[in-house]
């Protein structure tokens, strides 16, 4: 148990949120580490002692925060999905761009690596997203016809999904050679699949805050 099971009422989610705001904000500007109940409290105008009112520690604080921003992304995710079955793939490319060039997805991700709670949230809500977006292909009819009909709607996704992912990555460390071949080259193959023309905000894309 990471919060108190005290915390009720209308008052008490607004306190919670303001919080929650914080420590993103915190996470945003300085990085995970530092995130303190002294720096949240001093972020919220308050006293420390209210924030461990509410957060009992500090992977409690994390895990939080962790879940609302997975419901915020679930919850867009969801609603995009509901969009014209032929631009599914273009939906599940855009919204794992958004989700790998995240600036808070970045900092969870490290956060991640040193702290064990926080790698099994973010591994659970992998699950659920990735679960989600298959579901989602095996509703409609997707054509396979990329590399050969050879990959199963799986496959697919992964590829979708892990392109934006290891390009992100490798952008953070300043590579970039090839990557807007790649970009623009996927990008032609959705437009044969679906009504929408190429992802213009793709090009010469930049890292975006959350």
């Amino acid at each position: 148990m990471t919060e108190s099971p005290r915390r009720t009422g209308a008052e008490t989610s607004k306190t919670r949120d303001l919080l929650l705001d914080c420590v993103e904000r915190l996470m945003l500007d300085e990085g995970y580490a530092a995130v303190t109940f002294r720096a949240v409290a001093t972020k919220a105008g308050v006293t420390p002692g209210l924030v461990q009112y509410y957060f009992r520690t500090l992977d409690g604080i994390f895990l939080a925060a962790i879940r609302r921003y997975s419901e915020r992304n679930i919850r867009h995710l969801t609603e995009a999905l509901q969009g014209p079955p032929d631009q599914l793939l273009r939906v599940l490319w855009e919204y794992s761009w958004d989700e790998s060039a995240g600036a808070l997805t970045t900092e969870f991700m490290a956060l991640g690596n040193h702290r064990k709670s926080v790698r099994a949230e973010i591994a659970e809500v992998t699950e659920q997203v990735r679960r989600l977006q298959l579901d989602a292909l095996a509703s409609c009819s997707v054509d396979e016809e990329i590399l050969g009909g050879q990959l199963t709607p799986g496959g697919l996704l992964l590829l979708i999904t892990g392109i934006p992912k290891f390009l992100s990555l490798e952008e953070g460390i300043g590579v970039t050679t090839a990557h807007q071949e790649l970009v623009d080259a996927f990008d032609r193959y959705l437009h044969t699949v679906d009504s929408t023309g190429p992802s213009e905000r793709r090009r010469g894309r930049t890292r975006r805050s959350d």
